[in-house]
């Protein structure tokens, strides 16, 4: 039973108290695990471009950006760099006082080239009188990273990655807001000279992103001749998750309060469905490198923006005959286009009326599109490319985590496991419909894509609920299109040591 306690709590939080008992019920039912068709593959679900193709498709898309189309770059960028830093975690709290293991080894060995090796200098200094290289010399190792991790020092250890010194220049170094900054100029910029750009930050770090963009856009704005709108949205409070007991009854804080947790990267549907633009960039904060790499980078935006548009224009075309009373043989073209080019099947198509097909086709068209960039699995943790069954019967492009799996399942863990591609999270986003309005992107969510984790408060251990991520079950109804590209495009930064890499250097 709640307590007029709880329903205060409730209400400040923006909650109902519907969608609490809902939550709670889900912790006994659980999520179903998805069906599956097939690991996604070249010419089985992910396209594979050839370089007439990206002539084209770049083209196509300088083309779209001289239309004054309103274009934005969306960059999640709230989560702290906590776990970047937890091997360096583990040797301050540990019982040996020089680097005894690999990655302690390259860490300390290869710090002179970090990007922030001045700014540790400089704290070593203020703090210890010595600067770091001093007092490496002297074996004091734990000093030196407790000053890099420590609010007093760096304070790398609770700021967002965003923040973070990650790439020296000749004369300057750069953190990934920055590089996001030059991205957005190099292939986002509308023409009207504008490159708009939008970060998903906490609420405690907000005022330092901004101090940033403040400090750092004039410059950038003179490098490459534009201006920017750089705009900001927090996770909304509704959006959290209630935490459950391993009874499923509501964990409750020492003090009685319902525990509320952050509902995982899906609660930014609500942020970029707040976004008012025709196409909308998303990628994660720490997958950028410096001026010298960004070729390919920049490159494949573009064939995957050029991609996006085409299809979507496509889709429109489509969409106007379809409001003219289409012929049979217009239902049947567009029919192949849907299941060909925006690989959507239906088994059943083949049995529907000319009036059910044309009603069928309009739902499956008149929705969003996305083009999502898939590597070749190097190895890396996170989710992957599927063809995978829907609730109405269809077949469509999916991106899922294993934790959608039924990994008891030898032929489905076999299946994830052996898949060819990887999910970068690198996707381009067409969010609005042919009549030019915004779709409501909620209503695209399947509910049924979260998850349940196993979490710990206080030693005491808990049950969180995972809302349907935001590039899996939170656009698992929109149109998805798989296109690979090359690893040189993925370079993101999982540790501290992968600053170390060449790709950041």
């Amino acid at each position: 039973m709640l307590s007029d306690k709880d329903r205060i709590q409730l209400a400040a939080k923006g909650i109902s108290e519907t969608l609490l008992q809902e939550q709670l019920e889900r912790f006994s039912t659980g999520f179903p695990y998805l069906r599956l068709e097939a690991a996604a593959s070249v010419g089985r679900g992910i396209m594979r471009t050839d370089k007439n193709d990206e002539t084209t498709l770049c083209t196509a898309w300088d083309k779209y950006l001289s239309e004054g189309h309103s274009i934005v770059k969306f960059v999640p960028a709230s989560g702290a760099a906590s776990r970047m830093f937890k091997d360096v975690f583990a040797f301050i709290d540990g019982d040996h006082d020089k680097p005894e293991t690999a990655f302690e080894k390259l860490f300390f060995g290869r710090l002179d080239t970090a990007a922030f090796k001045a700014d540790l200098n400089a704290a070593c200094l203020r703090l210890h009188g010595k600067d770091a290289d001093t007092l490496l010399r002297e074996n004091r190792y734990k000093d030196v990273a407790a000053t890099m991790l420590q609010k007093e020092g760096l304070n790398y250890g609770s700021l967002p990655k965003g923040l973070l010194k990650f790439h020296r220049y000749a004369d300057s170094v750069r953190t990934p807001v920055e590089e996001h900054l030059v991205e957005a100029a190099l292939y986002a910029c509308g023409s009207n000279g504008k490159a708009q750009v939008h970060f998903t930050v906490s609420p405690e770090h907000r005022a330092l992103f901004e101090a940033l963009v403040s400090a750092v856009a004039p410059t950038y704005e003179k490098v490459y001749g534009v201006k920017y709108v750089v705009t900001f949205s927090e996770q909304s409070p509704a959006t959290d998750t209630v935490a459950a007991n391993a009874d499923n009854t509501p964990f409750r804080n020492a003090d009685g309060t319902l525990l509320f947790r952050p509902g995982g990267h899906g609660a930014l549907i609500v942020n970029l469905n707040a976004i008012d633009a025709d196409v909308v960039f998303v990628k994660n904060i720490d997958n950028v490198v410096p001026d010298r790499l960004k070729g390919d980078t920049v490159h494949y935006k573009k064939v995957l923006a050029g991609l996006l548009v085409t299809l979507q224009q496509r889709a429109f075309d489509a969409l106007r005959i379809l409001d003219s009373n289409a012929s049979h043989e217009q239902l049947q073209d567009i029919l192949q286009f849907l299941e060909t080019d925006l690989c959507c099947h239906n088994p059943a198509a083949a049995t529907l009326d000319d009036t059910a097909l044309a009603q069928y086709l309009r739902t499956k068209l008149n929705r969003p599109i996305r083009i999502a960039a898939m590597v070749k699995n190097a190895g890396e943790p996170g989710g992957g490319p599927f063809l995978a069954y829907n609730a109405d019967g269809t077949v469509s492009c999916q991106i899922l985590e294993s934790s959608q799996i039924d990994m008891a399942d030898p032929q489905k863990k076999a299946m994830f496991e052996q898949g060819t591609h990887f999910n970068p999270v690198d996707l381009v986003c067409g969010l609005k419909d042919y009549r030019g309005q915004a779709f409501n992107l909620t209503q695209y969510v399947d509910p049924q894509t979260g998850f349940i984790s196993h979490k710990s408060k206080d030693g005491r251990e808990l049950k969180a609920l995972e809302l349907p991520g935001l590039w899996n079950g939170a656009m698992s109804d929109w149109n998805t299109v798989f296109v690979e590209v090359p690893l040189t495009t993925f370079n993101p930064v999982k540790t501290v040591n992968d600053l170390y890499r060449e790709q950041h250097q």
